[in-house]
């Protein structure tokens, strides 16, 4: 992230998608270096801090907090290192003279250019014909440079209030991507087993990575790259000016950090998915049937019957597909059907009781692959007392066989989102 606002929805989407991979190499029995850099100098930052009067390090340790909260909301867990651009400049500098004396870079006026003539792989990532390359908004043009597909490692300072380090080359600031290459080498070597990233950062991003990172070390960058697709709004693209820029502070005021996972995860990776928030809300049904399985499952543990199940067979089946899922490229759509599948299996298994012993190994099969996908029960998303009183209150009713009151009372909670199931063993409580 480049820490200059709080993150929204499209960011969220491989924030989620690759800390979810990381989550089942681990489950695989993987140890994960996992790297995840802030870009926390850019030209974004400099013009945020100017207009608030605040430095660019004040800036970005203020929205790196804000990032932390809104990613732990979500379930993602931190990285095993987050490295910040700003305390490697030593690392980046050193990287920008190994290209220059390597005859890939060369300095103009205080700017540093990679030399993209240099590289005859330029374009290998991407599949970019060279030739043909319309110049956009994001790559820098400058006549004076020797091929317009150049670009920057080292930014010369422009102004004396503009944040800058010494150099080589005088006072400036490193480029986007040098930061980047400097940073994932530092902490993973040469060569990286896996990349990953955003779509959109393909090209020119993650193509010049690729250019600068094989230039300085003649080694291959990456083994594997990963890209994840776009998210459209409404099926059209999310942009300020369109008035649907949704960031993932705003969005988590009205859904839960679970249902938000689950929904980025119900689509696989590489597609572009669509967001909405009528989506959102069958998201968020989707995980209350996730809620109400497992509450059925705690009910059973806590008043078992001696009711022989075949759930030994039915968790192994869910390992089985669930596995064959994610080994297919990372596929969790399949997986969360195949999660889906088990719960209709399990309701139905468990659906006049159950012994304790089936009903916690349908349960513990449940929450590892719930775990490996980020899916969580959230604290606050117990039945509230409210609701527990108005429920006792029904019972008393019936009870006294007051069927108007009692039936008031199943109404009001059925409006509230609540439906009540009279047992043997007692009444129970599931969300609608």
């Amino acid at each position: 992230p480049t820490v200059y606002n709080y993150f929204h929805i499209g960011n969220a989407r491989p924030f989620i998608i690759f800390e979810t991979l990381r989550r089942y190499l681990e489950y695989r029995g993987y140890k994960v270096n996992f790297v995840q850099n802030f870009t926390d100098v850019d030209d974004k930052m400099i013009r945020v801090a100017k207009e608030e009067g605040i430095t660019v390090g004040e800036l970005g340790e203020r929205f790196i907090d804000e990032y932390f909260k809104d990613a732990n909301a979500l379930h993602i867990r931190p990285a095993t290192v987050h490295p910040k651009a700003t305390e490697h400049i030593g690392d980046i500098i050193a990287l920008v003279k190994r290209l220059i004396d390597g005859g890939h870079a060369y300095e103009l006026n205080g700017d540093v250019y990679f030399d993209t003539q240099s590289f005859p792989d330029y374009g290998k990532l991407s599949g970019q014909d060279l030739s043909e390359l319309n110049l956009g908004a994001r790559i820098d043009v400058n006549e004076s440079k020797k091929n317009p597909m150049d670009f920057a490692l080292w930014k010369a300072q422009k102004n004396d209030d503009e944040i800058a380090w010494d150099s080589p080359w005088g006072k400036g600031r490193p480029g986007w991507h040098i930061e980047c290459s400097a940073m994932s080498m530092k902490y993973l070597g040469d060569t990286l087993d896996i990349h990953g990233g955003g779509q959109d950062l393909k090209f020119p991003h993650h193509e010049n990575e690729v250019a600068q990172s094989e230039a300085a070390t003649g080694k291959p960058f990456a083994n594997y790259w990963m890209h994840n697709g776009y998210i459209n709004i409404d099926n059209k693209k999310m942009s300020k000016s369109a008035g649907n820029f949704f960031t993932v502070r705003d969005i988590l005021k009205e859904f839960r950090g679970s249902a938000v996972r689950l929904f980025m995860l119900s689509a696989h990776y590489a597609n572009p998915i669509n967001f909405s928030a009528e989506l959102l809300a069958q998201a968020e049904s989707a995980y209350d049937r996730i809620l109400n399985c497992r509450e059925n499952l705690q009910f059973i543990i806590a008043n078992p019957k001696d009711v022989a199940t075949n759930v030994q067979a039915a968790a192994s089946a869910v390992m089985e597909k669930f596995n064959t899922a994610m080994d297919d490229d990372l596929n969790t759509a399949d997986a969360i059907g195949g999660i889906f599948e088990y719960i209709k299996e399990i309701n139905t298994m468990f659906e006049h009781g159950g012994r304790a012993e089936d009903a916690k190994a349908a349960l513990d099969a449940l929450d590892t692959l719930l775990d490996v996908l980020g899916i969580e029960q959230e604290a606050e998303q117990a039945i509230p007392r409210e609701i527990v009183e108005m429920a006792e209150k029904r019972q008393t009713a019936r009870a006294e066989k007051n069927w108007a009151e009692a039936d008031r009372l199943r109404d009001e909670l059925n409006a509230l989102g609540y439906e009540l199931k009279d047992t043997p063993d007692g009444v129970k409580i599931n969300r609608i």
